[in-house]
């Protein structure tokens, strides 16, 4: 099943020349700016902070490398989306992550970051008659809401851009772009440290101190050295669990992807796939792909949805069962693809507050702010957020910082064995609901669905 490797973290970081460290923390020091992650939230909040006042000292804390996480293992959808899937649209921040889509291109050009772009817009692909009735029922949702340029597309008009066995209708969009995501997050590293960003690695942080009530500083504390900045930023995503306070406030979901090997033109003629758009289904379990720059299939989906005590993995490796349910969807959506070898298989974690719903906040009172909760759907929301947030660290009063996210707050997760039950029965839900509509044919959403929602809190 699997020719190649489990784990090396992803597809996209293996296939790039090894990662040089940089620096450790080596003892206590002060910055203007302080930053707890080194993915893309982290980076473009320090990236954008230094492009407005190169005179801030920002310094970024990383415990294993810039791009370690979720940055450098996802999909690699850029879409202009927020939270969940099939989540309500904000038409403000529609627009302010269209913008951030163009302002990640644009810095892609100023910076010469090299990550295989393609705009071809993205399909959301429905498979039987429930499938359907929920695609046409979101697509009336966003029509309602003022999202524009939204293409319902018959089996006939899907197939003429790409095959997929089963496909009953599609839903597409033009803003979406296919990128290769650690080559992003690398070369906006590589920006960021030339604009004078201190980024440590190595540094493992371990809590947040907030601001005291003698006007002391707020403080990241390692144990490596603690930094002391008037403004302490948590943007950890899916690994936030591992500071203190900050456990049950987003729960770390699991999620996995194969790749293919290069697939020979025959296949790609009996598939299509020209536009390379990105791809993702309606099912409730629902799974998203790409047609990457040098010619394979990276698909990814839910495997185990979570592990006891918000637990992540340290290399990427994943199960048995998790590539082989996700194999099995691969060969299902594309038949030719069977016999094709299965070169690199991993997982990753991301971050889902108890609403679903990301949110960016900073207390003045304390010094400590926070942005993350994406839900899967980061790349272009980690961008929104790392300008928001350069914002709300400077005290500017802006259109940004007045977007609905900011300063929202979702309950937290409850407590273990609670949070492992549910997490895992929700997707245990969901997954029976999939096989459910798929058995009986009829376009009613399962009522395993409507109890899954309700029990997950969307």
């Amino acid at each position: 099943m699997l020719a190649g490797r489990n784990g090396d973290v992803s597809f996209w970081q293996a296939s790039l020349p090894s990662v040089t460290p940089r620096p450790r923390l080596d003892g206590d020091r002060d910055a203007d700016v302080c930053i707890v992650g080194g993915g893309f939230t982290g980076l473009w909040t320090a990236y954008r902070l230094k492009r407005a006042r190169p005179q801030l000292e920002v310094v970024v804390l990383e415990r294993d490398y810039a791009g370690f996480g979720a940055s450098g293992r996802n999909g690699g959808s850029l879409l202009p989306a927020f939270g969940a899937h099939g989540a309500a649209v904000d038409p403000a921040i529609e627009r302010a992550l269209r913008e951030s889509v163009a302002d990640i291109e644009r810095v892609c050009g100023e910076e010469r970051i090299d990550c295989d772009w393609h705009a071809g817009g993205a399909l959301r692909v429905a498979r039987g008659a429930a499938q359907t009735a929920r695609l046409r029922a979101a697509v009336a949702q966003q029509r309602a809401a003022g999202v524009e340029e939204l293409h319902e597309l018959g089996a006939d008009a899907l197939a003429a851009r790409i095959r997929i066995a089963g496909a009953s209708a599609a839903l597409w969009t033009p803003h979406g772009v296919r990128v290769q995501p650690a080559k992003l997050v690398r070369g906006l590293a590589a920006a960021a440290a030339r604009r004078g960003v201190r980024i440590f690695e190595g540094t493992a942080v371990r809590e947040l101190q907030p601001a005291g009530a003698r006007g002391d500083a707020a403080r990241a504390v390692s144990a490596r050295g603690a930094v002391r900045a008037p403004v302490v930023l948590c943007c950890l995503e899916g690994f936030a669990h591992g500071l203190r306070d900050q456990r049950r406030v987003l729960l770390a979901l699991n999620s996995a992807m194969v790749v293919t090997a290069p697939l020979p033109e025959a296949t790609w003629a009996q598939i299509g796939w020209a536009g390379q758009e990105l791809l993702g289904d309606n099912a409730h379990a629902y799974v998203y792909a790409q047609r990457t720059a040098d010619g394979r299939i990276a698909l990814g989906g839910r495997g185990v949805p979570y592990r006891y005590g918000s637990r992540t993995d340290r290399d990427g490796r994943t199960q048995r069962r998790t590539i082989a349910g996700l194999v099995r969807m691969l060969h299902t959506l594309f038949p030719g693809t069977v016999g094709t070898p299965i070169e690199h298989a991993w997982c990753g974690v991301l971050g889902v507050a108890r609403d679903w719903q990301p949110a960016v906040r900073l207390d003045r009172a304390s010094g400590i702010g926070f942005a993350g909760g994406y839900v899967g759907v980061g790349i272009a929301a980690s961008n929104l957020a790392g300008r928001t947030l350069r914002d709300l660290a400077l005290g500017e009063d802006t259109e940004l910082t007045r977007l609905a996210w900011v300063g929202h707050r979702a309950r937290r997760w409850e407590p273990e064995p609670l949070r492992w039950i549910g997490a895992n029965l929700v997707y245990a839900l969901y997954r029976a609901a999939d096989r459910r509509e798929a058995a009986s044919g009829t376009a009613r959403t399962s009522p395993l669905a409507h109890a899954a929602d309700r029990l997950a809190g969307r």
